[in-house]
């Protein structure tokens, strides 16, 4: 099992949830035992989170080094709206990740990553099991650097 690379020093801060439209639960509460399993202290807001709810928790957490949020209705786009203007106005200043299905229907939209992206998402996994790499790689290239859309790889 993989350690946190700081694991002598105060426990590394994750905000989680799942999408303000999306009650699924269960990948919610896994990847918040795994990343607990790694040392991380994680702010689980559950399912149903509004983006507010994002923000008022980085403002209680502003060491926290990432927002990950789960999708799994398809509904990610309608529900980050005000996500841009929670970071432009400093309520959210660490990274933004989401993961899960991120369109409705069988047909995937290639725009899906470039709308997320305009609406403030600054990474995108194709699957929960790159979070923990992810997170190291923020970490060492300074938190806010977007590095390669990682569903992409």
């Amino acid at each position: 099992m993989r350690t946190p690379s700081n694991q002598h020093c105060a426990p590394r801060t994750v905000v989680l949830g799942v999408a303000a439209s999306d009650s699924h639960a269960v990948a919610n509460h896994l990847i918040a035992h795994s990343l607990r399993g790694l040392g991380y202290h994680v702010v689980n807001l559950g399912t149903c989170t509004a983006v507010e709810e994002f923000a008022e928790a980085c403002e209680r957490y502003p060491h926290a080094e990432a927002v990950v949020i789960g999708s799994l209705n398809g509904h990610v786009h309608e529900d980050l709206r005000g996500l841009d203007q929670a970071k432009r106005s400093g309520r959210i200043t660490c990274p933004v990740v989401v993961d899960g299905n991120l369109s409705v229907g069988s047909h995937k939209d290639a725009s899906a990553h470039d709308r997320l992206y305009a609406a403030g998402v600054d990474h995108i996994l194709s699957d929960a099991a790159e979070l923990p790499c992810l997170l190291d790689r923020l970490r060492l290239d300074g938190r806010g650097a977007r590095l390669t859309d990682l569903a992409a790889s």
